[in-house]
């Protein structure tokens, strides 16, 4: 009986100093638990056949190139729009039958689950600059619910749009130089960090990439 009163007198004590030993567990395994990191992509960690010959050896500093381009409402867009943020690459054009409209999709559907993350950008360039004018990328800005804020789909000079692909970004095949020939198609989309580097490719076509992309994004977010 003694026993019994003793411990009911000292109940609400132990309730007290089990509580605090569950949040002082769980303060430290937050504090041991090693914090998710993203790769920083150099040319040599990508399949060769994806790099041009001149950087496949690149280990470090690696960042995507300058660039200027024309938006879907006309506007100049460069690299320095892209200054300090992060954002989602990728190379199709407005004709496509096959995996672009799947992309577009796909992009479309990042940008709406972006809102919590209004700083976060998208890009898309298109492969076949000469058929895709401003008014043409327009159109299919309208027809996919673009949101201008955010998403910029542009245009430009065939051969530097080629050379991004190819010696920035890293996602296609040697198909030629941007010659009027030429045509290259890629379903990568690709993550790019604040300091212009490629942290992580994805595949456009697939609905479950997006929820990898939102993922290493809120890493990105919480890099210092």
């Amino acid at each position: 009986m003694e026993l019994l009163r003793f411990f009911k007198r000292f109940r609400f004590v132990g309730l007290v100093i089990l509580g605090l030993s569950i949040i002082i567990i769980a303060i430290f395994y937050t504090a041991l638990k090693p914090t998710a990191v993203l790769p920083v992509y150099q040319p040599a960690m990508v399949d060769p056949e994806l790099v041009d010959e001149s950087i496949q050896y690149v280990k470090k500093y690696h960042t995507i190139a300058p660039f200027s381009m024309i938006n879907q409402n006309g506007e100049t867009i460069t690299a320095a729009d892209y200054d300090n943020a992060i954002y989602v690459a990728d190379f199709f054009f407005t004709t496509c039958p096959s995996i672009c409209p799947i992309m577009t999709k796909n992009m479309y559907a990042l940008q709406q689950k972006l809102s919590s993350y209004p700083a976060v950008k998208l890009l898309s360039f298109s492969v076949t600059p000469e058929i895709d004018s401003v008014a043409q990328l327009k159109r299919y800005a309208v027809e996919n619910k673009v949101d201008d804020s955010r998403w910029n789909l542009v245009t430009g000079n065939k051969k530097e749009i080629y050379q991004l692909a190819r010696k920035s970004y890293l996602v296609v095949k040697e198909d030629g130089d941007g010659g009027p020939n030429d045509m290259i198609h890629t379903e990568n989309f690709v993550l790019v960090d604040k300091q212009k580097r490629i942290r992580g490719y994805y595949d456009g076509t697939q609905a479950s990439a997006m929820d990898d992309i939102l993922r290493d994004i809120a890493i990105l977010i919480q890099e210092k």
